[in-house]
């Protein structure tokens, strides 16, 4: 007979299927009008939906995936096979979990007279990769023992089909948990540190769990949590790779803003120690950090909105508490606690009424946190060589201009031509360059367009200089101060480094009205330092990434 869950996972499976056929026939699916119809799955079903849609199209980006929703994506209903029934060493006895690639019994093994849960292969839903992560998901927990780590036992192949026995933990997952009843910030503190203990006790064997989320953290009847589903897990010293960087993987809501993008070898322990700092939020507040209806606020939520603070749903968490869970959840890794065990310290620490290492540390944490590259720096690595040559464009045209001053030339008129069409036409090829080096972002452009309108400014000002009958290069100090604004725009863009550059302009705007016969090219020897020390740094930085390869290992 049929239970309530397979009905709903039924019900569910359907829904996923029939919204991912319109979208295979090139339709846009109306997920909207089919929650209307079904209210007791829409949240779920929202869910899902935008995990799925989240994974194909950033596995789209880094080759991961082909078609709108790969097969393995697509979820059965089809009934389950008479139970109970032998397999092997083990009797079948009930159906207790189904995923995308896998679905769990609880069994009991025959040999040893003891209870088990069994994790089966799904051939007909898996592709390679999945087929790589499930046999890799066993020989991960397997070098881990530790209380609060579920246990494999065995490994094997039976009737066609890949399996592992693993520890049954008779109880509820950690999202039953936070959905059946709320804990108290106190009983969330405690929860957590073993959790965390673990999750440290993984790192120092050297694996990252990397899809940590309150449904792959199981309580047993004593409410002791246990850590299961290491299928993500990666050995980050020695052993194969088996998922190329940069390939999303893990649960969107729970993933830390370099998951998210893919960057560059820059998954470590800081990466799960994010992704506890979601269970944790869950925890306190009922729901995870982030969340949305449609990708793209999902993907802008995760890199660039800050998490609101869990007071604001919840006025019995204490102040200390709550800045130990935002600092699991800065954006930049170098910001959170570095490793799980120091969170469990801090934790602890709290519990015991002492003070924690989350408070802010100053001034320092100030200005590490200003500082700090954006997620989107990284596309500076396009422009390295380009801005090199820009440095270089600039402080001739400076030059030539200040050397035209010295010789007498007082009327605005004959600057026009360098600084008109000699500078727009640079631009111009200079866009064009940036163009063929492949696609350009929409960061691009927006910074792209703040420095157009600084270009068309500083042209401006010429024609300003004629309308009040002034001299040539009479405003030329405002050059400076249009630079310094756009470098703010990419300061608050790309790289709080950027602010340095900012003042230097707005530095030099005061030294060209003190000294006006040296200006302009004072304003083009600052212009040159602060576009070629950023571009030879992103330039080096681009050659390190593609002699290392995309693992993160020289190329040979």
């Amino acid at each position: 007979m049929a239970t309530a869950n397979d009905t709903h996972d039924a019900r569910l499976a359907t829904l996923l299927n029939e919204l991912t056929d319109v979208l295979h026939n090139g339709a846009q699916p109306d997920l909207d009008a089919v929650c209307r119809q079904n209210p007791d799955l829409a949240d779920e079903l929202r869910q899902v939906w935008t995990a799925l849609r989240f994974t194909e199209a950033f596995g789209n980006r880094t080759g991961a995936a082909t078609t709108a929703l790969a097969p393995a994506t697509r979820l059965s209903h089809e009934p389950d096979d008479d139970l109970p029934r032998i397999f092997g060493d083990y009797d079948l006895l009930e159906k207790v979990g189904c995923g995308g690639m896998g679905v769990v019994y609880r069994a009991r093994q025959r040999s040893l007279g003891r209870t088990v849960a069994v994790k089966m292969m799904r051939r007909e839903l898996a592709t390679a990769a999945d087929l790589a992560r499930f046999r890799a998901e066993p020989g991960s927990a397997a070098r881990l023992d530790h209380p609060n780590i579920v246990s494999v036992y065995d490994v094997g192949a039976c009737d066609g089909h890949e399996y592992f026995s693993m520890q049954y933990v008779e109880g509820e997952t950690l999202a039953q948990r936070i959905a059946r009843v709320p804990l108290s910030p106190r009983e969330a503190a405690a929860l957590m540190i073993p959790i965390c203990r673990a999750v440290h006790h993984a790192h120092q064997a050297g694996i990252l769990h990397r899809d940590l989320k309150p449904s792959n953290v199981l309580l047993d009847h004593e409410g002791k949590p246990h850590v299961t589903d290491f299928g993500l897990a990666k050995r980050v010293t020695g052993g194969p790779e088996l998922t190329l960087t940069g390939v999303l993987v893990g649960t969107p809501s729970y993933m830390a803003p370099e998951q998210a993008v893919g960057q560059r070898g820059v998954i470590g322990p800081a990466t799960d120690v994010y992704a506890l700092g979601t269970i944790l939020y869950e925890l306190l507040t009922g729901h995870p950090p982030f969340r949305a209806t449609t990708l793209d606020e999902l993907r802008w939520a995760i890199l660039e909105q800050e998490p609101v603070p869990p007071r604001i749903f919840n006025r019995q968490i204490d102040r200390e508490l709550e800045m130990i869970c935002m600092k699991c959840l800065q954006k930049p890794p170098d910001l959170r606690y570095q490793a799980a065990g120091q969170l469990a310290s801090d934790l602890e620490a709290y519990l015991r009424g002492e003070p924690t290492s989350a408070r802010p540390s100053g001034v320092a944490f100030f200005v590490n946190r200003v500082l700090r590259d954006t997620p989107h720096a990284a596309v500076l690595e396009n422009w390295g060589v380009l801005w090199m040559w820009h440095s270089l464009a600039i402080f001739v045209l400076c030059l030539i201009t200040n050397v035209m001053l010295w010789k007498g030339v007082h009327n605005p008129w004959p600057y026009l031509l360098p600084w008109g069409a000699g500078l727009v036409t640079w631009a111009g090829i200079f866009w064009t360059l940036r163009r063929r080096g492949g696609p350009v972002t929409f960061v691009e452009r927006q910074f792209a367009h703040a420095w157009g309108g600084g270009v068309l400014a500083s042209i401006a000002l010429f024609f300003v200089e004629l309308l009040l009958h002034l001299d040539a290069l009479t405003l030329s100090p405002m050059l400076a101060l249009f630079a310094g604004m756009v470098f703010i725009n990419k300061a608050g863009t790309l790289s709080g480094s950027f602010y340095f550059a900012a003042a230097a302009y707005f530095v030099t705007a005061g030294l060209m009205a003190l000294f006006p016969e040296f200006g302009i090219l004072l304003f083009g020897t600052v212009s040159a330092v602060c576009f070629f020390v950023p571009g030879y740094k992103y330039h080096r930085q681009r050659i390190r990434a593609l002699r290392e390869g995309p693992k993160g290992s020289p190329k040979r």
